[in-house]
């Protein structure tokens, strides 16, 4: 069963990601939580782990650990994502 058939969205790209960041925080920088970006578990460990490991994106990311659902980023436990607006300049 492919991930749009069990009801979730498939995974995604940066420009998706940032879009969907914008959209959630309503401006750059609010703390957004990561279960907000409907993905399952593992695409939103292995999505946003890929992204703090790739150094010209991760200087734009802010990881924290708030209350919420937490997930395993980098071996981070992590609830919340924030983004600079700067990240803008990858596209």
């Amino acid at each position: 069963m492919g991930n749009e058939a069990a009801g979730h969205a498939p995974m995604l790209n940066l420009k998706e990601l940032v879009e969907r960041y914008a959209a959630l925080a309503g401006k750059f920088g609010e703390p957004v939580m990561l279960s907000a970006f409907d993905l399952t578990e593992d695409e939103t460990q292995n999505c946003f782990s890929a992204l703090d490991e790739d150094y010209h994106i991760s200087r734009f990311l802010r990881f924290s650990n708030q209350n919420g659902k937490s997930y395993r980023i980098s071996g981070e436990e992590t609830t919340h994502i924030a983004i600079d607006p700067g990240i803008y300049s990858l596209f």
